[in-house]
């Protein structure tokens, strides 16, 4: 059995700001051939604008690895809490507002 190079201990530093956290409950998702882009951001009832609160770009690679993540964490919770509930989820005829899949496209500064 062929072994692979042994694991590399990361340390991770957490600053207070981070730590709180930031909510979104929109998250839009944009690609190239080489990255993936994902656009945070927080939509309030009765307000035509949503700001992007964090836009994080990764590999492709990562992205599947971070997929496989949280595929894993949502399998442990429902496991633990119950099946989580997808209310207002769009069908497959219509555009809702929350975590989607854009087209590919470039994304807009503004």
């Amino acid at each position: 059995m062929q072994q692979g190079p042994p694991q590399q201990q990361i340390n991770i530093q957490l600053d207070e700001d981070q730590a709180e956290g930031i909510y979104a409950n929109l998250a839009m998702i944009m690609h190239s051939p080489t990255e993936i882009i994902i656009d945070f951001a927080r939509v309030m009832p009765r307000m035509p604008k949503a700001k992007v609160l964090s836009r994080i770009i990764m590999t492709p690679m990562h992205a599947k690895m971070m997929q496989q993540a949280l595929t894993d964490n949502i399998q442990k919770f429902e496991k633990q809490f119950g099946e989580i509930k997808l209310y207002g989820h769009p069908d497959h005829t219509g555009k809702g507002i929350g975590f989607e899949s854009s087209e590919q496209r470039e994304p807009e500064n503004k």
